[in-house]
């Protein structure tokens, strides 16, 4: 038996596998809550994170009717970008700062001026960086909060974190350390001159969590920390990773041939790839997957974060919003809404606000605004899947996780806007599957077994038949139309 967890932007999810059957046994969750600034700051305090961790595992646990004792492993899941720094009493400094938050915007484009430009900065890491990348959120504290930044004795990402709570010992994998931007994702090293720009000290490049592969485990969980979470005190915590990439190992997207697409808080859009092969687009990011190659990848910052806002300012629950998309048509009746609630990395419009574009007498309903919020955020996954494509990723399906893929309508208004067929996994906690999955791979080569991450994978992860959804050719060509116009649109933003 294996424990899955998922540490999102909204909250912990955790799962329990068995990875002989393959089957889901039991799922928990607990709740976080975010620190907002007008600024763009978008922090948590991690001690949520460790509440929501114990919630969702009981949870699970009692779901599946299982005895902790009977876990043999833990894969942890987690949110990408975020910064969390601890001194060398292993106290957390201050919340941690997401992948979300803007706030270190002007820090980047220093940064970016630094590496030469996107270009110079596709040289010399594999990505370009961005506003939310870790490494601006390091200048940005340094120059806010110099006091602590002369306490720092770790930095760590959100899984590394946990993983670091679970087992005393500070590690990270490839595929989320490509996320933080001082990573070369050619050559799989941490980018030590970037970070001795940053602070010529030398702080931060011995504040460095040791790299590990995907398949090799941290360690053993904490004596104090099993018997809080009430498992067995010799499972071991396996390398973990970022959240795209712990889905897409609970998707089976782990060899050429797949593309992921995510309709959570953020939306993504990524494919295995067994060689880096970087973009010449800045907005794909070719990050390491955690399964052993590449995982070419999108990023849009207004998602479900966007709908929830439009569905909450009309009091709609999910059934009633996703009636108002359906009784709207195609285009809204011309009713665009450009979502950059959070700015946007994909279309490359940080600093962007949201618009709510063709509005007359005729057309300014509920229902309209419900679909044309729906259709924007999916517009800005159209225009990320075809930088993927122009770079040669190719795939029969698109296979749909996060929330918002539960919604048959919204099914629908992606294959149309994608021109793709799609179909979601039966399980909907992907990035937690993905962790538990990995979890039992890690624990087979600990064992000496050697079981395949492929036959793991193939076990375990299952297409729900009834959710697949095709695309209406009628469909297709009038998104064609109404994808144009806000193409166009984004010149102005």
């Amino acid at each position: 038996m294996f424990l899955g967890i998922d540490c999102g932007t909204q909250g912990t999810k955790a799962i329990v596998l068995d990875a002989v059957s393959g089957k889901v046994l039991g799922e928990g969750s607990g709740a976080h809550h975010m620190i907002s600034g007008a600024n763009g700051r978008r922090e948590q305090d991690v001690q949520e994170w460790l509440n929501a961790f114990e919630q969702a595992t009981t949870a699970a646990l009692a779901q599946a009717g299982i005895s902790g004792a009977e876990i043999q492993g833990i894969g942890v899941s987690g949110q990408q970008h975020g910064l969390v720094m601890i001194d060398e009493l292993g106290h957390v400094l201050r919340p941690a700062k997401l992948w979300c938050d803007t706030e270190s915007a002007p820090e980047n484009d220093r940064l970016l001026d630094y590496l030469g430009g996107e270009a110079g900065s596709l040289e010399r890491l594999g990505i370009a960086i961005a506003p939310g990348y870790t490494v601006s959120k390091l200048l940005w504290t340094k120059e806010q909060f110099p006091e602590l930044f002369a306490r720092i004795d770790k930095i760590l990402l959100p899984h590394d974190f946990l993983n670091y709570w679970l087992t005393g010992r500070c590690c990270s994998e490839f595929g989320d350390a490509s996320g933080t931007g001082y990573f070369n994702v050619r050559t799989r090293e941490w980018d030590l001159d970037l970070l001795r720009h940053i602070d010529s000290t030398g702080r931060l490049v011995n504040a460095l969590p040791q790299l590990l592969e995907a398949h090799e485990a941290v360690g053993t969980i904490l004596p104090a920390i099993a018997e809080r979470l009430g498992i067995n005190p010799n499972a071991i915590v396996s390398s973990g990773g970022g959240d795209n990439m712990m889905g897409a190992i609970g998707t089976g997207n782990i060899a050429p041939g797949s593309i992921t697409m995510s309709l959570g808080s953020s939306g993504t859009v990524y494919a295995f790839a067994d060689e880096a092969n970087v973009s010449a687009q800045p907005s794909v990011a070719t990050f390491c997957s955690s399964s052993g190659g590449w995982l070419p990848l999108i990023c849009t910052m207004n998602l479900t974060n966007a709908t929830s806002a439009i569905r909450e300012l009309f009091a709609l629950d999910i059934g009633a919003f996703n009636a108002a998309i359906a009784s709207s048509p195609i285009g809204a009746q011309g009713v665009l809404m450009l979502p950059f609630l959070n700015g946007e990395r994909v279309p490359a419009l940080p600093h962007a606000t949201g618009s709510i574009l063709g509005l007359d007498s005729t057309n300014l309903n509920q229902a309209n605004l419900c679909r044309a919020v729906v259709e924007g955020t999916t517009f800005g996954l159209r225009y990320g899947l075809d930088l993927l494509r122009d770079s040669g990723i190719k795939s029969a399906n698109i296979r749909l996780i996060g929330g918002g893929a539960k919604s048959a309508i919204w099914r629908q208004i992606v294959a149309d806007i994608m021109d793709t067929p799609v179909i979601c996994t039966t399980g909907a906690e992907a990035a937690a599957l993905g962790a538990a999955i990995q979890a039992a791979w890690c624990h087979s080569h600990a064992q000496g077994t050697g079981e395949s991450l492929h036959a793991l994978s193939e076990r375990c992860v299952s297409l729900d038949p009834e959710s697949e959804t095709r695309p209406v050719a009628e469909h297709v060509a009038a998104y064609q139309q109404v994808y144009q116009h806000y193409r166009n649109q984004l010149q102005g933003v």
